[in-house]
């Protein structure tokens, strides 16, 4: 065997032993509505703006992190609008009930009623690190969002992560 593919097996059969060490989890989040949110129209076209935000979180059906449960999470975001869509950033401060924290990062996208509040809100995110036993956190999970009736939105996360030893 030449070392090139000697190499590429080796690199998949280290893959396949991270894919097989992370732990899955999934829990629901609810997130209120933003606070002060501030919106920019930008002028080019109509209903396109830039809009910053922050939410407050709290896990309805915590994930379990490291052995302890999510609690609540500060999500700080900013979304480009344009008509009934919005693609967007954020950066996820989550509190677990060890008091650890755990960081995160997002990419989503948001769709609106006719009304302009959200009928639906997905996307992707990767842990970005913590504090405690979650410092060194690596992992990907996916979101997917609905509105209830008070106007909060109740998130279906779904995760898989690991630990350094």
């Amino acid at each position: 065997m030449n070392s090139r593919f000697m190499g590429m097996v080796l690199v998949l059969l280290s893959l396949t032993i991270v894919a097989g060490a992370q732990t899955k989890t999934s829990g629901v989040v609810k997130c209120d509505k933003p606070s002060q949110p501030q919106k920019l129209d930008i002028g080019d076209k109509p209903n396109h703006s830039l809009i910053m935000a922050q939410i407050h979180c709290t896990w309805t059906k915590p994930m379990e992190i490291a052995g302890t449960e999510t609690k609540e999470d500060t999500v700080t975001f900013s979304n480009e609008a344009s008509g009934m869509k919005a693609q967007g950033h954020g950066f996820v401060v989550g509190t677990l009930a060890s008091g650890d924290k755990f960081y995160a990062r997002t990419h989503g996208t948001d769709k609106y009623n006719k009304d302009g509040t959200v009928e639906s809100s997905d996307g992707t995110f990767t842990f970005a690190g913590g504090t405690g036993k979650v410092r060194r956190i690596a992992g990907t999970g996916t979101f997917k969002g609905k509105p209830d009736p008070d106007g909060n939105i109740i998130y279906t996360v779904d995760a898989a992560y690991e630990l350094p030893k």
